[in-house]
């Protein structure tokens, strides 16, 4: 029999325990299921003879109908081992809850890491292999387990970094070639070293953001590495190649204000060949440009602060033109407009670019000096008569100056042809259409006169206006705007729209009337558009109903049409707040506008159904004080059929085992109203009763949905993390109640662990928590995981642990168990390191007892001093000079800051010139800079140069002693 049949066979025998359902129990309303959301039909296990008669095949497969197939060992397992109730929701699928963990936790809640549904057998060969997060690689696989896995007797197995340095610090903090410690090297060894031999390490300059190419590839470390400093060593050029750039001659890089970014013009492959990109600058070589020397733009080797206009060359060219004069035209200086870099000569002038006057037509061919006479460019009218002002005034047909036309020119003429000018009378205020497009302009323009004319047709048709008969325009008082029935097309034939016209658009038996039945005696302006106006009597005639005595509105158009009068509907959903629906459709107007009163009716149900309020028993509406609105539970279209929704109507939702309880069970006495809603205004006694806990006793709150549900009163269940504000954990999970809640008290129990561990804490030795001091707090260092695996965290003390100080054993500092009131300085640990050092001598010298200014938790022996820190900072040449050669003797405390103190040699040897004759000031900083002794720079501010670069100090200064 496969898995699937056994498991079959046992869901069989375990429903077969099920109770058979009475035709009575059908009757009370639907049945719930007790096996939980167990989405298969009842038909899959259960026949229709009873519960307890089950098929002889189950149609249920635990592979496709769950969430959790059945493999290996599990196929074979009795169903009930796993189900022990016939719920079978919430069901774990976990491990380690149905598996006890025999390896303390140590290796967390997933079994799957090493055993399978197959069996439970330790896969070793997965152990061996060390199949996990850190594979055993290279020299690690000849490694003993317990070289790494230290600590506790059987082994720690969790919880240990992967990290090289974890086990390698040692080796990192005492290999010498280079020093990784004093170097700054970083810790993970992986980046140099392989797991197959520590030697033969490799170490990728290009992954610190320094690759090195061309001749750097071949320099052995040193010549940048100094002294094996690595930390700090410079990734600029100029960095090291300072003194190669100051040396420069050729041109001078210093005096030229070159850039020290090296590799703008040098290689790494060659410092030589340097080429300089001149289209990197702001001034791309183009055209003649590219073969011009040098010097001839950079005079003296001046490189920086150079103009790179045309004109800053190029002047006396501007200056010498005179075809045409530059100057005298008033020509702007920016060469480039006309000229290029390609010839000088050649030059072109775009006239519709370069000025805001384009030439078009006829002015294309015109000689420049037509316009531009006496060499004037500037300042001249680009308006047409600037230079046609003579056609203008001489122009007879028609005579412009007597029209009074504009002398905008080009409003009828344009370049290519004077004489040809066309007049767009579109472009006027007034475009010319219909009959109006043939007319002679003399017949409205009389006299020449074109300005002011009016644009109104009255203005030419005042006497058609008069004259007209049919109708009467005059008489009608109709608008003198011809234009709202006449066109230019044919003036005769006038339309009037009545619907756009006025207010009152023509529909239905409307559109034929003859104007005349509702303009009587021409009579058209002032009228009213009210449909009373003309059929009041109409509305005072009519008796079905009779409008007067009902009061209905003069509004004719709420129920009439101007198509058919007497074919009048009244909606009484939009025209009233009443709409007839259901059974009211059908119910004659009189039912309820009784004598034709039809205003002032209420809408309320219970203004006509009050009778049948009060006559209702079941329930007695009257007696329940029921409210009035009907509409909650009756509809329109069936009044017998009436529904009360429980979850709507009231604040109380029927859910659970309420759905079934009859009313009379809650109400009593017919008792609607007023009613509790809370769990205990019934189940008082149910409270009071229960002893499993005592709710009483326990001081539990009367509010019984905390834990219990309207689904099922005996399945309770109690969230400790929601209703209480300790949630448990860990080993907390699976004490019982009791262990805490001791002769079931409940209420104010310390939330506190030590209230429980007290002994716990008073008994621990490893280390001594009393003695030591240490907090009452358990949760800093336990957890309720596992007791015994405390962590202590030392970053949350006023004293992180980093670099040497992780690996100290916790009795080196604490001695004898002494963990409160200890120092954090370093000098209260290392008192005999400051005293006993020799190089320097720090005690003899006086340095500070603050050892994290020089040395750092990594490496006690690589001390770095930060001398900016100081009032002397080291810059220059003073950056790479051994200490010895300033502190002679050791001397660390006098040591002088001036320069004259250790340079007094330079000062009196120096002969160009010679500083002593000269009388020259000591302080060196005026022109010397540490960067570079022999590159000095003299202000002359007491009598500033204006000789250029051509002089030289011996040209004034003629000895060494004439300054």
């Amino acid at each position: 029999m496969s898995g699937t049949n056994l498991q079959a066979a046992a869901l069989l025998i375990m429903l077969g325990a099920l109770p058979v359902m009475s035709a009575q129990t059908f009757e009370r309303g639907p049945t719930h299921s007790p096996h939980g959301p167990l989405a298969i039909p009842c038909s899959s296990c259960h026949t229709e003879k009873s519960w307890k008669t089950l098929r002889a095949v189950l149609e249920f497969n635990h592979d496709t109908q769950t969430s959790y197939p059945l493999r290996g060992m599990h196929e074979g397992v009795k169903c009930s081992l796993c189900h022990g109730k016939l719920v079978f929701k919430q069901t774990s699928t976990r491990c380690a809850d149905c598996h006890a963990d025999i390896h303390r936790r140590q290796f967390g809640a997933d079994c799957a890491q090493c055993h399978s549904v197959k069996g439970w057998t330790v896969a070793v060969r997965n152990i061996r292999d060390h199949l996990n997060r850190f594979p055993l690689l290279g020299a690690h696989a000849m490694v003993e387990c317990d070289a790494c896995h230290t600590g506790a007797a059987a082994g720690q197995f969790t919880g240990l970094s992967t990290a090289c340095q974890s086990c390698h610090m040692r080796d990192f903090n005492r290999t010498t070639e280079p020093a990784h410690a004093a170097a700054g090297f970083s810790t993970a060894c992986e980046s140099c070293h392989n797991m197959d031999t520590f030697l033969a390490a490799r170490f990728d300059h290009a992954a610190i953001g320094f690759p090195l190419t061309g001749a750097h590839v071949s320099l052995p470390c040193a010549s940048c590495h100094l002294g094996n400093r690595f930390a700090g060593t410079p990734a600029t050029c100029i960095g090291c190649h300072n003194q190669d750039f100051i040396g420069a001659k050729d041109p001078d890089h210093v005096q030229s204000g070159f850039s020290t970014d090296c590799a703008v013009c040098h290689t790494t492959v060659s410092w030589a060949g340097a080429r300089f990109d001149h289209s990197a600058t702001a001034f791309p070589l183009t055209g003649a440009h590219a073969s011009v020397a040098c010097a001839a733009c950079h005079l003296n080797g001046q490189f920086a602060g150079l103009s790179t206009a045309c004109v800053s060359c190029h002047l006396k060219d501007e200056q010498g033109t005179t075809n045409p004069n530059h100057v005298a035209a008033g020509f702007a200086q920016d060469c480039s407009l006309c000229h290029t870099t390609v010839n000088w000569s050649g030059a072109t002038f775009n006239h519709t670019t370069q000025t805001q006057f384009p030439l078009t037509g006829a002015h294309v061919n015109v000689a420049c000096n037509t316009c531009h006479v006496n060499n004037v460019f500037a300042g001249l009218s680009t308006a047409c008569v600037s230079c046609h002002l003579k056609d203008f005034q001489g122009t007879t047909n028609p005579n412009h100056v007597t029209g009074g036309f504009s002398q905008d020119c080009q409003v009828c003429h344009n370049t290519a042809s004077w004489a040809g000018a066309v007049f767009d009378h579109s472009k006027t205020a007034f475009p010319l259409t219909g009959a109006h497009v043939n007319v002679a302009c003399a017949t409205c323009h009389v006299n020449n006169v074109f300005a002011g004319l009016s644009t109104a047709c009255i203005s030419c048709h005042l006497k058609d206006e008069q004259g007209t008969t049919n109708p009467n325009h005059v008489a009608a008082g109709f608008p003198q705007d011809c234009s709202l029935c006449h066109t230019t097309t044919d003036w005769s034939g006038a339309t009037f729209n009545h619907t756009t016209q006025t207010k009152f658009p023509l529909t239905g038996a409307h559109i034929n009337v003859a104007c005349a039945t509702c303009h009587v005696n021409n009579v058209f302006a002032g009228l009213s558009t009210a449909c009373i106006s003309c059929h009041l009597k109409d509305e005072q005639g009519t008796t079905n109903p009779n409008h007067v005595a009902a009061g209905f509105p003069q509004d004719c158009s709420l129920c009439h049409t101007t198509t058919d009068w007497s074919g009048a509907t009244f909606n009484h959903t939009t025209q009233t707040k009443f709409p007839l629906t259901g059974a009211h459709i059908n119910v004659a107007c009189a039912t309820c506008h009784v004598n034709n009163v039809f205003a002032g009716l209420s809408t309320a149900c219970i203004s006509c159904h009050l009778k049948d309020e009060q006559g209702t028993t079941n329930p007695n509406h009257v007696a329940a004080g029921f409210p009035q609105d009907c509409s909650l539970c009756h509809t329109t279209t069936d009044w017998s059929g009436a529904t009360f929704n429980h979850t709507t109507q009231t604040k109380f939702p029927l859910t659970g085992a309420h759905l079934n309880v009859a009313c009379s069970t809650c109400h009593v006495n017919n008792v609607y109203a007023g009613l509790s809603t809370a769990c205990i205004s019934c189940h008082l006694k149910d409270w009071q009763g229960t002893t499993n806990p005592n709710h009483a006793a326990a001081g539990f709150p009367q509010t019984c949905d905390s834990c219990h549900t309207t689904t099922d009163w005996s399945g309770a269940t109690f969230n400790h993390t929601t209703q209480t504000k300790f949630p448990l954990t860990g080993a907390h999970l699976n004490v019982a109640c009791s262990t805490c809640h001791v002769n079931n008290v409940y209420a104010g129990l310390s939330t506190a662990c030590i209230s429980c561990h007290l002994k716990d804490w008073q008994g621990t030795t490893d280390p001594n928590h009393a003695s030591a001091g240490f907090p009452q707090d358990c949760s800093v260092c336990h957890s309720t995981v596992n007791w015994s695996g405390a962590v202590f965290d030392h970053s949350k003390t006023p004293f992180p642990l980093t670099g040497a100080h992780v690996n100290v054993d916790c009795a080196t500092c604490h001695t004898n168990n002494v963990f409160a009131g200890l120092p954090t300085t370093c000098v209260s640990c290392h008192l005999k390191d400051y005293n006993g050092a020799t190089d320097p001598n720090h005690a003899a010298l006086g340095f500070p007892q603050t050892c994290d200014t020089c040395h750092t938790t990594t490496a006690w022996t690589g001390a770095t001093f930060n001398h900016a820190s100081t009032v002397f900072p080291l810059t220059g040449a003073h950056v790479n000079v051994a200490c010895s050669a300033c502190h002679l003797n050791g001397n660390y405390t006098t040591t002088p800051t001036d320069c004259y103190s250790c340079h007094t040699t330079d000062y009196n040897g120096t002969t160009n010139p010679n500083h002593v004759a000269a009388g020259f000031p000591h302080t060196c900083l005026t022109c010397h800079t540490t960067t570079a002794w022999t590159g000095a720079t003299f202000n002359h501010t007491w009598f500033p140069m204006t000789h250029g670069n051509a002089k030289v100090c011996s040209d004034c200064h003629t000895n060494s002693a004439d300054y």
